[in-house]
């Protein structure tokens, strides 16, 4: 029992000419769609063979939205008269749409990438040369004729010119696999674990020193730092000058920082 097994077949030249001809005189919307699906292999071959040289960043899906635009904008701007087909005619149009894409989603300059190209070259020369696992990095700025100080430069600009999701899974056990902003270094110190505990230390041994202030001299430092009223309003409400009230909270501020010098700074953002 034979199986028919259905295979694609290339269109010839002819073909494609006669069809763009009579899309050309009738403008009918369908034969313009069959020349682009006559030429959409080509134009998916095209991105997928860039695919290797794709940035992490960029979507391969992208790309071939941008192939297919440059298709169509062959089919309507061809002309037989130039001398190309147009299969030719595209394939250069569509070449030149996929470069152009990958040069307007990638922010890093064309000499950063065609350097990163060079070592990636030479890496892969060596690995097929001795069948290691990685070559060192004497061994590989020696392979691109620069020295290592200068290897290790340019490999740092390729890494900060990588971009990639912040929800990119890390981690080669499904099970335990997170997402990459789940382990990054925060720099905020309110979520340091251990700033949060000698921050809580130095707040109960500002509150043991608080303690030992005067009534009156407690009276102004709530009056004045959780109430923020003015000097001269304390002064009102306590029955004195002003210039008296400035002098109990000197004191009170010089009595706080002898107790609390070991923690001046984290004092300084709590009171």
């Amino acid at each position: 029992m034979q199986i028919a097994t259905k295979q694609a077949v290339r269109a010839s030249a002819q073909d494609a000419l006669s069809l763009w001809q009579e899309y050309e005189r009738t403008g009918e919307r369908d034969l313009r769609d069959r020349l682009i699906f006559m030429f959409m292999p080509m134009a998916r071959h095209i991105v997928h063979r860039k695919a290797r040289e794709l940035p992490s960043h960029c979507d391969v899906e992208d790309l071939t939205s941008c192939a297919i635009e440059a298709l169509i904008h062959s089919i309507d701007r061809y002309d037989p008269s130039k001398g190309a087909t147009l299969e030719q005619y595209a394939w250069t149009r569509i070449q030149g749409a996929v470069i152009d894409g990958l040069r307007s989603s990638d922010w890093a300059p064309r000499s950063l990438r065609r350097e990163e190209r060079e070592i990636n070259r030479a890496r892969d020369t060596l690995l097929a040369r001795s069948g290691e696992s990685r070559p060192s990095h004497e061994e590989l700025a020696t392979a691109v004729g620069i020295s290592v100080a200068e290897l290790a430069e340019r490999l740092d600009r390729v890494a900060l010119a990588e971009v990639g999701s912040l929800n990119r899974v890390v981690g080669s056990d499904p099970a335990s696999a997170v997402e990459q902003i789940d382990v990054l270094q925060s720099e905020d110190p309110a979520v340091d674990p251990v700033a949060n505990a000698e921050r809580s230390d130095a707040k109960a041994r500002l509150h043991a020193a608080f303690a030992t202030l005067s009534p009156q001299e407690r009276e102004v430092a709530v009056l004045l730092y959780v109430n923020e009223w003015t000097l001269r309003e304390i002064g009102e409400r306590l029955g004195l000058s002003e210039s008296r009230i400035c002098q109990i909270h000197t004191k009170m501020r010089t009595r706080l920082y002898e107790r609390l010098a070991d923690d001046a700074a984290l004092f300084a953002e709590i009171i």
